[in-house]
Order: structure tokens, then C-alpha cells, then sequence
């Protein structure tokens, strides 16, 4: 199974759920009695329809029945999304270090089509080196045995692959400065890390800008976000915000627009792409 199949699951989840969404509301429905219809709780009903589990076939069947829908190709092309929908993904083999909270981001990550990315704390995890990953893991899970960290980092390499295959993302990340500064790993894995964002800067498809702490204050204040876009029309954009025990994924038009906004600032206020290389390349030289 390629990466964009399993990814695309978690998008015809989504695309599923919403359409079951739209439904239900359109017949007048409450998500109790609709609940109710496939033996479930309401919070059930919610989690479908959001797109955060798998879907039964004769859950949906049984949804379909009780909103109306009759006609035979109407419903078959509504269970072939619920069948594509329950493909499972790649990372599903990383379940013992995957939380399943981040499970639905890496899916998102894999299906988008712009990733925009602003990160305070360290590297960004697609950006990073495999010896600056590795420290970074060592730090977030103090006490975890040896073949756990190796698991995450392989991870985290392999979600790396997205920038480089056939229908890689638009990925634009901002730094901040901080990130750059705080060591991670000692001298030599500080310089591996400058060296390789110097070198994906690079790409095409790879735009990277650095918040200076020249600048002050900005509109990054209340911390790292990502704002993901994807190619299906249908599909809203999604934020991302990570917590210490879970992340939100937002996609209501008006907060996705509020951090819309923040990041074209951060953009706006941050070094051009040419000034960012050029002080990466200053750092790396004092380091």
C-alpha cells in the first residue's frame, strides 16, 4: 500500500463523516436518535461523523435507512468511502509509540497538500535530523527504554519521506529563533541539524523562514500550530495544535481563519528565506 492510499483513508473518513453530518441535520435528527438507531452512544455519532474512528458497514447502512437515502447508488457510493475509509494506515504499525490522538494527524499530514508550520520549542519533526531527533526523543521521554526511542525516531523518519515523494507538499515552516539556539544532541548533532535545513531549504518544495528574536513581539504568541490544506475541495483546512496529553484539530471556518491570519503574519514579519539561510549559515559557522 502506498503512503498516499493510507493516508487518503483518514481523508474519506473525514469526507465521510461530514457528509454524514449533513444528513443527519438536514432530516432533523438528533445525534442521540441517531445513536440510538446503530446501538451507540451519542458521543459515537459525534466521533463519526467528525471522522475519529472506523465506520462499520452496517453502522452506515443503518444510518443511511434511518436519514432517508433509498437509492441503491447513492448508498453504494457512501459504503465504498466507508470501505476505502477503514484502510489501514502505515503508521498503524507504530501503535506502541504512536498516541492515538496523533494517529489522525499523521493521516492528515500524508493527504495534505500544504503543510504551514510555525514551531517554537525545537525543529519541526519533518525537518529534523535523525541524531537531533533522537535527542529530542531522549528528552521528551526521560526513563523510556532504548528500542522505544528507536521506534520513535523511525517514525519520524518515515513521515520525513513525504517531502520527497511524488506528490510531496507545499511545506512552509517558520522557526522560531529559540529553536535554532537550544541545544539538542551537543555540538555535533546541532551542526548536522543547521546543515540539513540549510540543505532542505533547498527543495522546491521546502520554504523555511526564521523569527527573529529581533523582532519582539509577534503573532506566534500562544505557541506552535500547523495549518494543513488538501487537494479535495470538500475538505476543510484543519489546525493542529499539540498539547502534553493530546492536541486539538480545529477546522471551523472562523478559527481556521484566525490562525490563517497569524501565520501570514509570522510570514510577513519573519527573515526572508534568503536572510534565514544566510543565518543558519552564520550559526552553523559559530557552533
Amino acid at each position: 500500500m502506498t503512503t498516499s492510499e493510507s493516508s487518503g483513508s483518514v481523508v474519506r473518513r473525514i469526507l465521510l463523516g461530514s457528509q454524514l453530518r449533513r444528513l443527519r441535520e438536514s432530516r432533523g435528527i438528533t445525534r442521540e436518535a441517531a445513536g440510538y438507531s446503530i446501538r451507540a452512544s451519542e458521543s459515537k455519532i459525534s466521533r463519526m461523523e467528525l471522522g475519529r474512528v472506523s465506520f462499520k458497514t452496517r453502522d452506515v447502512e443503518d444510518l443511511l435507512t434511518l436519514y432517508g437515502i433509498t437509492a441503491e447508488s447513492e448508498r453504494e457510493a457512501l459504503l465504498g468511502l466507508a470501505r476505502e475509509a477503514n484502510i489501514a494506515g502505515w503508521w498503524h504499525s507504530y501503535g506502541d509509540v504512536l498516541p492515538s490522538w496523533f494517529q489522525t494527524y499523521v493521516g492528515l499530514e500524508g493527504a495534505a497538500s500544504h503543510i504551514g508550520i510555525y514551531e517554537v520549542q525545537f525543529v519541526h519533526g519533518l525537518l529534523q535530523t535523525e541524531n537531533y531527533a533522537h535527542a529530542v526523543v531522549v528528552r521528551g521521554q526521560p526513563g523510556a527504554e532504548q528500542a522505544e526511542i528507536e521506534r520513535r525516531v523511525s517514525l519520524r523518519m518515515e513521515r520525513q519521506k513525504l517531502l520527497f515523494s511524488e506528490r510531496a507538499p507545499a511545506f512552509h515552516a517558520v522557526l522560531d529563533e529559540a529553536a535554532l539556539h537550544r541545544p539538542y544532541g551537543g555540538p555535533a548533532v546541532m551542526r548536522g541539524q543547521l546543515q540539513h535545513l540549510i540543505d532542505l531549504s533547498e527543495q522546491p518544495n521546502v520554504t523555511l523562514q526564521v523569527m527573529p528574536f529581533e523582532h519582539g513581539g509577534h503573532s506566534g504568541e500562544s505557541g506552535a500550530f500547523t495549518v494543513l490544506r488538501f487537494p479535495e475541495s470538500d475538505l476543510p483546512d484543519v489546525v493542529y495544535v499539540e498539547q502534553l496529553t493530546g492536541a486539538l484539530y480545529l477546522d471551523k471556518a472562523e478559527e481556521v481563519a484566525q490562525y490563517e491570519r497569524a501565520m501570514e503574519r509570522l510570514r510577513t514579519d519573519s527573515l526572508s528565506p534568503r536572510d534565514t539561510r544566510e543565518l543558519i549559515n552564520s550559526l552553523l559557522q559559530q557552533a
